[in-house]
Protein backbone atom coordinates (compact mmCIF):
# COMPACT_ATOMS: atom_id res chain seq x y z
CA UNK A 1 0.00 0.00 0.00
CA UNK A 2 1.51 3.58 -0.80
CA UNK A 3 1.64 6.24 1.60
CA UNK A 4 1.52 9.79 1.58
CA UNK A 5 2.58 12.36 3.12
CA UNK A 6 1.36 14.21 5.78
CA UNK A 7 -0.42 17.18 4.92
CA UNK A 8 1.30 20.46 6.06
CA UNK A 9 -0.34 22.07 9.20
CA UNK A 10 -1.37 26.01 9.22
CA UNK A 11 1.78 27.03 10.90
CA UNK A 12 4.03 25.82 8.09
CA UNK A 13 1.68 27.43 5.21
CA UNK A 14 1.67 30.42 6.95
CA UNK A 15 5.65 30.37 7.38
CA UNK A 16 5.47 29.84 3.89
CA UNK A 17 3.86 32.28 3.20
CA UNK A 18 5.18 34.80 5.39
CA UNK A 19 8.40 33.92 3.77
CA UNK A 20 7.54 34.54 0.16
CA UNK A 21 8.56 37.81 -1.61
CA UNK A 22 7.01 40.60 -0.46
CA UNK A 23 6.05 41.59 -4.17
CA UNK A 24 4.43 38.56 -4.43
CA UNK A 25 2.24 39.13 -1.36
CA UNK A 26 1.93 42.53 -2.25
CA UNK A 27 1.04 41.50 -5.79
CA UNK A 28 -2.24 39.63 -5.48
CA UNK A 29 -3.72 42.93 -4.62
CA UNK A 30 -2.79 44.72 -7.63
CA UNK A 31 -5.52 45.98 -9.85
CA UNK A 32 -3.71 44.85 -13.14
CA UNK A 33 -5.13 40.95 -14.18
CA UNK A 34 -1.13 39.95 -15.46
CA UNK A 35 0.87 41.14 -11.85
CA UNK A 36 -2.02 39.40 -10.24
CA UNK A 37 -1.61 36.22 -12.11
CA UNK A 38 2.67 36.34 -11.76
CA UNK A 39 2.28 37.29 -8.07
CA UNK A 40 0.38 34.30 -7.70
CA UNK A 41 2.79 32.10 -9.15
CA UNK A 42 5.66 33.32 -7.17
CA UNK A 43 3.44 33.32 -3.97
CA UNK A 44 2.99 29.15 -4.79
CA UNK A 45 5.99 28.64 -6.20
CA UNK A 46 7.46 30.00 -2.34
CA UNK A 47 4.94 28.24 -0.67
CA UNK A 48 5.94 24.30 -2.43
CA UNK A 49 9.25 25.59 -2.27
CA UNK A 50 9.49 26.45 1.49
CA UNK A 51 6.90 22.98 2.46
CA UNK A 52 9.18 20.41 0.71
CA UNK A 53 12.74 21.82 1.86
CA UNK A 54 13.81 22.06 5.18
CA UNK A 55 15.01 25.70 4.65
CA UNK A 56 14.14 28.73 2.29
CA UNK A 57 16.08 28.87 -0.85
CA UNK A 58 18.49 31.73 -0.40
CA UNK A 59 18.46 34.46 -2.92
CA UNK A 60 22.69 35.86 -3.48
CA UNK A 61 21.96 38.94 -4.34
CA UNK A 62 18.81 39.44 -1.38
CA UNK A 63 21.28 42.14 0.91
CA UNK A 64 21.53 40.52 4.56
CA UNK A 65 19.44 42.31 6.97
CA UNK A 66 21.70 44.20 9.72
CA UNK A 67 22.05 42.29 13.24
Amino acid sequence: MERFAPEPSRAAISSAILAAPGWARVGITMPNDRLREQAAEELARAIVDRLHRAEPSVDVDQLALPI
